[in-house]
Formats: C-alpha cells, sequence, structure tokens
C-alpha cells in the first residue's frame, strides 16, 4: 500500500455498464470512452467499467486472447485509459485483457489524473476462463489517492469472504470491481441477484464502499445478468442494482472520512474492534 497524506473530500463514483463486443477492442474503447466521458460531465471522480471490457469475454481459443490482449500499461487499452484520466482528472478501474511474459491474465488497470498507477490480476478464476488465464499473482494491492484508499477484485472474487477481509485488514475503504456476473445455477432470475447479495454481505461485515460495475447483453451464447451496484460501507445500497438488460451508469456520492461511524454498529460493537484474531486460524 502506497502512502501519501490527503485530505479526503466526499467523491462522486460511477458505474458503467455497458455491452462489449467480442473481438473489436477499438469499438470496445471508444464505447468505454464515451462512457467515461458522460460520467466526467455529471462530476463522477472514479469511475468503473466492467471485467475484459476492452476485448469479450468468451473467447473460442487462446490464440483469439492472444490477438486481443496487451500488456499493462504499455498495452493500447491501458495507455489509452490512462490518457483519458490524465485528460480529465479522474481516477479510471477497468477490467482488460492482460498479457504478460506470455502469459494472459483476466486484469484490472488503475489510473488517474498523473496516469497509471497500479495493476490487479483476478485471483480466482471462474468457469472456462481457467482454459485460457493464469491465476492473478498480484496479490491484493490496496493504493491510496486522494480519493482514499482504493483495492480491487474481480467478478468471481465476491465469491471469497477473504478478498474483502483481506483488503479491509490493508486499510481499504473503496473497493472497485470490475465484473461479468452470469446467472447462478438454480436461481429464479426474477430474484436479487446472488452477486448483489454477496457484495452487500462484504460491504456490511467489513465496513466497505464497494462499487461493481457489470455488463449486459448475451455473448456467444453466454447471457450476462447486468444489476450493477454501488453499496455503502454499511451494507445497503447507494445506486442500483441497474437493469437486468439495459445499458446504464450509476451514480453515488460517498465520504470515505465517515467510516470509522459505519463500522461501529453500536455503543458496543464494532465491526473491527470486535474480531477475535486470537482464536482465527
Amino acid at each position: 500500500m502506497t502512502s501519501a497524506p490527503y485530505k479526503k473530500q466526499p467523491v462522486t463514483i460511477a458505474c458503467i455498464q455497458f455491452e462489449p463486443v467480442i473481438g473489436t477492442p477499438v469499438a470496445n474503447l471508444a464505447a468505454m470512452e464515451d462512457r467515461i466521458r458522460q460520467a466526467h460531465a455529471v462530476g463522477a471522480k472514479l469511475i468503473v467499467l466492467p471485467e475484459l471490457a476492452d476485448s469479450g469475454y468468451v473467447f473460442n481459443s487462446s490464440e483469439e486472447l492472444d490477438s486481443l490482449a496487451a500488456p499493462i500499461p504499455d498495452g493500447r487499452s491501458a495507455r489509452r485509459l490512462c490518457a483519458i484520466a490524465r485528460e480529465l482528472g479522474v481516477f479510471i478501474v477497468s477490467g482488460l485483457a492482460e498479457v504478460a511474459g506470455g502469459r494472459f491474465y483476466n486484469s484490472a488497470i488503475f489510473c488517474g489524473p498523473d496516469g497509471y498507477i497500479g495493476t490487479y490480476r483476478k485471483l480466482h478464476l471462474w468457469n472456462r476462463e481457467n482454459l485460457f488465464f493464469e491465476k492473478g499473482d498480484l496479490g491484493l494491492p490496496v493504493f491510496d489517492t486522494p480519493l482514499g484508499r482504493i483495492g480491487m477484485a474481480i467478478c468471481y472474487d465476491g465469491w471469497f469472504p477473504e478478498t474483502f477481509r483481506q483488503l479491509a485488514l490493508k486499510g481499504a475503504e473503496i473497493v472497485c470491481v470490475p465484473t461479468n456476473w452470469v446467472p447462478m445455477p438454480g436461481q429464479n432470475p426474477e430474484t436479487e441477484a446472488m452477486a448483489n447479495i454477496l457484495h452487500q454481505a462484504a460491504a456490511h461485515s467489513n465496513g466497505l464502499y464497494i462499487a461493481c460495475a457489470d455488463r449486459v447483453g448475451t455473448e456467444r451464447g453466454q447471457p450476462f445478468i447486468g444489476q450493477s451496484l454501488i453499496v455503502d460501507a454499511t451494507g445497503w445500497p447507494l445506486a442500483g442494482p441497474a437493469s437486468r438488460q439495459d445499458e446504464a451508469i450509476l451514480y453515488a456520492t460517498i465520504t470515505p472520512t465517515q467510516l470509522p461511524e459505519k463500522r461501529k454498529l453500536n455503543e458496543f460493537n464494532d465491526i473491527f474492534g470486535d474480531r477475535r484474531a486470537d482464536v482465527y486460524d
């Protein structure tokens, strides 16, 4: 975790829900930029985009992924996002298909007004991702910024309580989650998404703001469920869930300096102070 003596102010977060098209990174980047500019125009300072937003998700082969993935921060998508962040003076988190050392990672870039800040590589791979990507090897970094201390997770990472607990213990205040949520087996599609339930619970039990940007549409037969969400550190939604089918931009304004109050549940109970680290394995 980097450190800086920042005085944090209220910050508006935007989660962009859109439909990337597989195999069209130039068009996807143009769509991403258009929506980033829309969010900036209404005051967003932290903008989150979906998982693998530049490439699409359902790959037919490693050769196809190889044609779409690029390095971070020196690849086309990373450079474009960093340039937009510098121009607009905003912070951006976006899922990208990364290649490094001949290996592929389902990654997220974090960039800001000064350019590239850091990379997160997805730790927990979902389904056929295991055919194409390596498991993340950069841990769970937390970055100190003027907006607050920011961590990242991607999609299936949210099914593991350890993800958010580790980020919280490292000092994260906001967790940005690029995601491509799919229907869960056995779930009624008209009920609240399991993903929403899990991230609300994670926010509540760790005292974190969590911003989830999902995609919509159906790609090569795989449907995605939308329902992007921005969750307060108490676990209650600040914005969303968004539509199951339509593109959208969610907005919420938060104040990270309020976290100590939100983590205190009553006169006697504090989420961090009550932890029994003496008995946890």
